[in-house]
């Protein structure tokens, strides 16, 4: 991980709230495409592809800094702070 982040010790041990999908989309009875972690509190929201991008909005509305992908067989991760990609969170 790189030490150009300093939002790395927000991370918490998460459960996803709503892991079987985006939890505004699931509410609005919407579609997404991909689904983000947010790594400080749980929230599951859809990705910049999908037409909501709820992911990105929680981070406007929390500032919680770091999302890990939620695909399957992935590990990755954002802080949308630093704008920084880690390979493996």
């Amino acid at each position: 991980m790189s030490q150009n982040c300093t939002h790395l010790s927000e991370v918490q041990n998460v459960a996803p709230r709503t892991p079987e999908g985006c939890e505004e989309c699931l509410k609005m009875g919407d579609r997404w495409m991909h689904l983000r972690l947010c790594e400080t509190c749980g929230h599951v929201g859809c990705c910049d592809s999908s037409k909501n991008k709820h992911a990105t909005k929680h981070f406007h509305a929390t500032r919680h800094p770091i999302i890990k992908s939620l695909e399957p067989g992935e590990e990755w991760g954002w802080c949308y702070v630093d704008e920084l990609f880690f390979e493996k969170l």
